[in-house]
This record gives structure tokens, C-alpha cells and sequence, in this order.
């Protein structure tokens, strides 16, 4: 399973592959689904800033992708970086996905289709959203 979020661990994209697909394979996919971002004034923006992962994204393709589309790569790069300073923004991921899986339909794949499962964890992160704006709401 991957999820994309925002600042907040709130969950923007979720998509499911494979267990034998590399997970750098769903990066450019995850981040084409991003919703456009509404702001206050101005026209509408269709990418956030920054793009925060993990060392199995790094490669010279995904950050010359990133930098094509303006956007600002922050990927630990492996062997010279620790992952150590990428904790402080790791753990709201960490924290999006558990939200997920709390959901106990979802721990296990019982649906044969991987649609019906996307439809299912899309359905638990449309939940989660609700949450987190009912929380900002009151």
C-alpha cells in the first residue's frame, strides 16, 4: 500500500500494487493523483512545494522528474544520508497509515480484486479526512 499526505498526515492519495513491485514504481502515479490545493487568493495550485520520501525513491530519474515539474525533491539519499533527520516528517506518514489500517476491514486482504480493496482503503481515507475536518471544525 502506498499513501501520499500532506503536512498533516492527512492522506491525499492511497494506492495499492503488488507485493512483488518495487515501491518506487507507484512514486510518479501517487504524485499525478495529487487534488488540486485550494488557496485563498489567486488561482488554484495543482502540486504542493516540497516532496518529502524515504530512500527507496531516490534515483536520478525521479528527481529529475520532480525538478521538471517544480517541484522541490527532499530525498534521503542512501549511503550518504542517515534517515535519522527524515524522522521528524516520517512519523505523520507513519501515523496517516495507521489511521488506515485502523479500520478493521482493512488489516487483512480478504477482497480477491485489488479494486475492491483500493475502493475500501480509498472509502477508510475519505473517512479520515472527515475526521481530521470535523476535529478542525469545532
Amino acid at each position: 500500500m502506498h499513501v501520499l499526505s500532506d503536512a498533516r498526515g492527512v492522506p491525499l492519495a492511497v494506492a495499492v500494487s503488488g507485493a512483488n513491485r518495487h515501491d518506487s514504481q507507484a512514486f510518479k502515479p501517487l504524485i499525478l493523483a495529487i487534488p488540486a490545493i485550494r488557496s485563498r487568493r489567486g488561482p488554484r495550485r495543482r502540486r504542493p512545494v516540497k516532496i518529502r520520501t524515504d530512500k527507496a525513491y531516490f534515483s536520478a530519474d525521479h528527481l529529475a522528474w520532480l525538478r521538471g515539474r517544480g517541484l522541490v525533491p527532499r530525498i534521503v539519499r542512501p549511503g550518504i544520508e542517515s534517515g535519522e533527520r527524515l524522522g521528524r516528517h516520517r512519523w505523520k506518514i507513519e501515523r496517516s497509515i495507521a489511521w488506515l489500517f485502523g479500520y478493521r476491514r482493512l488489516t487483512v486482504r480478504y477482497e480477491r480484486k485489488g479494486s475492491h480493496f483500493l475502493a475500501f482503503r480509498g472509502l477508510a481515507a475519505a473517512l479520515t479526512c472527515y475526521k481530521k475536518l470535523a476535529k478542525i471544525a469545532t
